[in-house]
């Protein structure tokens, strides 16, 4: 297998993944993402998209190939290795915002850098910076249950940026959302990746794909059939 290009965020080699005796969830997955890339992928239940996640959160293994994210070889760390790679390297975005409803938003958001063992002082400072930015200071103090959809991803943004990881994952960002407040999480996702971040998003929401993706991949059975980059966003 060639060596990992330092270009690319994301590099996967030749990358599949069975489990037990069922068909391939992926068969030989070859994908490099570059840094600063916002990447959709598409395809339909059961086409691979949700192991692809998984696999560069590092919470599965492929069964072959090579998962490279930011020059670690993911699917060669150990369990512990693991969890302080999604610590730091990776933050994460899910439908159902899975925050603690017996925290506030600013415990929730802060809730990374505590397990990372960061500077107290420090990590004030950032939850600060980004409840602010993404509109939500003033819902401090509230516990989740009291917010909208739209105003409980924006704290799991929060939250999933708090560690300033290289890589957002973002698992049907929208799907839970009313359609402002998709809108609203879809225009966010878009001005962060403009600032940088880079981005890979699951999603069956062609609007938000539109919207916000750089590059479009569809998966099938487990291979990518499609990748298009996007000509205007």
């Amino acid at each position: 297998m060639p060596e990992p290009d330092p270009a690319h965020l994301i590099d996967l080699s030749d990358v599949g993944r069975t489990y037990d005796d069922g068909p391939a969830a992926l068969s030989g997955l070859t994908l490099r993402v570059r840094r600063g890339e916002a990447l959709a992928v598409l395809g339909r239940s059961g086409s691979g998209k949700s192991t692809l996640l998984n696999l560069l959160a590092g919470l599965d293994r492929p069964s072959t190939g090579r998962v490279t994210v930011d020059g670690l070889r993911v699917d060669r760390l150990s369990e512990a290795a693991c969890a302080k790679y999604r610590r730091s390297h990776v933050g994460m975005v899910f439908q159902f915002f899975n925050l603690l409803d017996d925290l506030t938003v600013l415990d929730n958001v802060l809730l990374p850098a505590q397990l990372a063992g960061a500077d107290r002082t420090a990590a004030a400072a950032r939850a600060a910076e980004l409840l602010d930015r993404l509109g939500i200071a003033r819902h401090a103090r509230a516990h989740p249950g009291r917010l909208s959809g739209g105003e409980r991803q924006r704290v799991a943004v929060a939250r999933a940026l708090m560690n300033r990881p290289p890589l957002l994952l973002a698992d049907e960002p929208t799907g839970a959302l009313d359609s402002a407040s998709g809108a609203d999480v879809r225009e966010l996702l878009r001005e962060l990746n403009a600032e940088g971040q880079t981005i890979v998003l699951v999603t069956h929401d062609l609007a938000l794909a539109e919207a916000c993706a750089t590059r479009t991949i569809e998966l099938l059975d487990g291979r990518i059939a499609r990748d298009v980059a996007a000509v205007t966003r």
